[in-house]
């Protein structure tokens, strides 16, 4: 069996707050999600009418209710309703914007790799192209803007259809998922139709199947997340319209999201190790967190700071940049310690020393060298910090712009618990052995 960590890292999305993030690997095993996950059936349906109504209502907070994160006298409540009408403008923007980056996907130049292997012991094979897709979709944006073909604005304007139609589509691909995921996939277990609607049928549905375009893997990454980049780009511009400058606040938000999504696509076959590409079903949860939770709700930030941009002195932008970019650093050097020694752990050498770990009597190993020797998930802890980095430009005349780092200190503890109690149940007396080796779950010292 090959060597496993405790630490998986997951993209962003719903599930997590951050690409990768921490949770068991299981040697290639399938890890079958527990019907009490997000509540069950019950939990499901909650869930997805509560998503979208929540996407909607940050928007509304940001937009018009000045900023504010309770409806007051200044909210007005028929210009929000009448901009999440959707258009058909904006449907086949959105439609041509899934079908440019479908297109990236399959023929930008990038290698060819192979990913984890499955339970029959064969690897699918992923093509690794982001660099070239981001840098393409760069230069064609910034061509649709300079030639007027695409005002950057228009996507300031049309941001309350953007929800509409995207989270529109979202709930439709899942139906497609559905379907094509109990023909191509069968479940082992059968599940009620929610759940697979939720959660998803499938763990890897392609077009075609084994071979063809890998559905999980595109959405994951490459609509969201750098549609993101593109609206903090439209929100940036609008701001400078109307105040005739960009703010010190907006550029280091811009700034440390861009780097947040630069370092995914840097690192991108780290994306392979992940809880989400291994062991998720690809479902509802999943669409709507790449599509419309990822770049209606992270870049609240920017949203905010059009109109509510504090005066930053220097030296709090440089304390700002800093954390960020030690958040990063931590997140980013502590997954690579977890996928280096994923893929090969023998004579691996970690801080200049062999890399230590138990071994368990599945055959997997548990990683207990540098940063995983420090806590069971110490990239955790720099996603937050990289996500308050992000938050604190905007100030402290509303909590709307703490979101993201409040939303993700709730999601990222809740998973923590739950990969505690997954990896309980698996590894059993090792588990227990590797808890007293690296005694702290998240932050070293405290947590």
């Amino acid at each position: 069996m090959a060597p496993c960590t405790p630490h998986l890292c997951e993209h962003p999305q719903m599930t997590a707050g951050r690409q990768d993030q921490g949770g068991p690997t299981e040697g290639g095993t399938r890890v079958r999600r527990s019907r009490s996950d997000f509540g069950g059936v019950a939990g499901n349906l909650a869930l997805l009418a509560a998503l979208p109504i929540g996407t909607a209502y940050l928007y509304f907070c940001a937009r018009f209710n000045d900023g504010r994160l309770l409806p007051g006298p200044q909210a007005d409540l028929g210009a929000f309703a009448e901009s999440l009408a959707p258009g058909w403008e904006t449907a086949a923007v959105t439609l041509a914007w899934l079908a440019f980056q479908a297109l990236l996907q399959a023929f930008a130049p990038g290698p060819t790799v192979e990913g984890t292997p499955l339970e029959d012991g064969t690897r699918l094979r992923y093509r690794m192209n982001g660099r070239s897709s981001l840098l393409i979709t760069a230069v064609a944006f910034a061509a649709g803007v300079g030639s007027g073909l695409f005002p950057l604005r228009w996507i300031y304007d049309h941001f309350g259809e953007l929800i509409s139609v995207v989270a529109l589509f979202s709930y439709g691909f899942a139906f497609f998922l559905l379907i094509y995921g109990r023909a191509t996939e069968p479940a082992r277990q059968p599940r009620s139709v929610i759940v697979d609607y939720f959660l998803g049928a499938a763990r890897h549905p392609r077009i075609p199947p084994v071979t063809g375009f890998d559905l999980k893997v595109f959405f994951e990454a490459r609509p969201g997340l750098i549609g993101w980049m593109l609206v903090n780009c439209s929100f940036a511009a609008v701001q400078i319209e109307r105040h005739g400058s960009l703010s010190t606040a907006m550029a280091v938000v811009c700034a440390l999201q861009f780097a947040y999504v630069l370092d995914y696509f840097w690192h991108e076959p780290a994306i392979l190790t992940t809880l989400d590409i291994q062991h998720e079903n690809f479902g509802w949860m999943l669409v709507f967190g790449d599509l419309v939770w990822v770049p209606m709700t992270y870049t609240l930030q920017a949203h905010y700071l059009i109109d509510h941009a504090p005066e930053l002195p220097i030296w709090a932008a440089a304390l700002c940049v800093f954390l960020g970019l030690a958040g990063v650093t931590l997140f980013r050097l502590s997954n690579l310690q977890k996928h280096r020694f994923r893929c090969n752990s023998n004579g691996l050498l970690i801080w200049g020393q062999p890399a230590e770990f138990i071994e368990t009597r599945h055959g997997n190993r548990l990683l207990v060298s540098g940063f995983w020797g420090w806590s069971r998930h110490s990239n955790y802890l720099g996603d937050w910090l990289l996500g308050l980095a992000w938050s604190l430009p905007c100030g402290f005349g509303s909590p709307l712009p703490y979101f993201y780092p409040i939303y993700a200190a709730f999601l990222l503890l809740h998973r923590e618990r739950r990969d505690h109690r997954r990896c309980a149940a698996k590894y059993g007396e090792d588990w227990d052995r590797y808890c007293r080796r690296v005694r702290w779950r998240i932050v070293p010292g405290l947590y």
